[in-house]
């Protein structure tokens, strides 16, 4: 079964973010970890088509036209400088989506997600998508937990208005 938090927990999802789940929980039947291994692109093209039918513009592929760059600097003139990659980005929304497999929790790709979307211009909500179930372990809780210590130590102030993870 899909899993599923938003942070901070004072807040309601927003609609787009019931979108994002919903996306998911239909794609249930591929992707569910505890039945597959799939790889984040293979997860990701599962859940592709619901993501276009909210708006979101979602990567087709490894090369540069079928990648999704959202800005991040602009230099001379107002031309983009930098940007960072997303699976899928709603710019109206300002919300980004990042599926992650193996790597999500064991190399640390969530803070990398999260790191980049701090950065994004003009994005206000982030969704990772994890896995519930890698080598024994529920990756899905794990980031959980570290949202939960973030939020509650209030140490750090994320310029995201909220974070959503799903566990698939």
């Amino acid at each position: 079964m899909t899993s599923w938090i938003y942070f901070p927990k004072s807040n309601p999802l927003p609609p787009l973010g019931h979108a994002v789940v919903a996306a998911f929980a239909a794609a249930e039947a591929l992707v569910a970890s505890d039945r597959h291994e799939n790889p984040s692109n293979q997860v990701l093209a599962a859940v592709a088509p619901a993501l276009a039918a909210s708006g979101f513009q979602v990567e087709t592929g490894k090369t540069a036209d079928a990648k999704v760059s959202v800005p991040v600097l602009f230099g001379l003139n107002g031309t983009l400088e930098k940007s960072f990659e997303a699976d899928a980005y709603h710019r109206e929304a300002g919300f980004v989506v990042e599926v992650e497999a193996g790597r999500g929790v064991v190399n640390n790709q969530f803070l990398k997600d999260l790191f980049q979307a701090c950065m994004m211009h003009g994005v206000t909500h982030l969704a990772i998508a994890v896995r519930k179930t890698y080598r024994g372990s529920n990756d899905f809780e794990r980031v959980v937990r570290f949202f939960d210590t973030l939020y509650a130590s209030q140490r750090l102030r994320l310029p995201l208005e909220g974070i959503l993870v799903i566990g698939y």
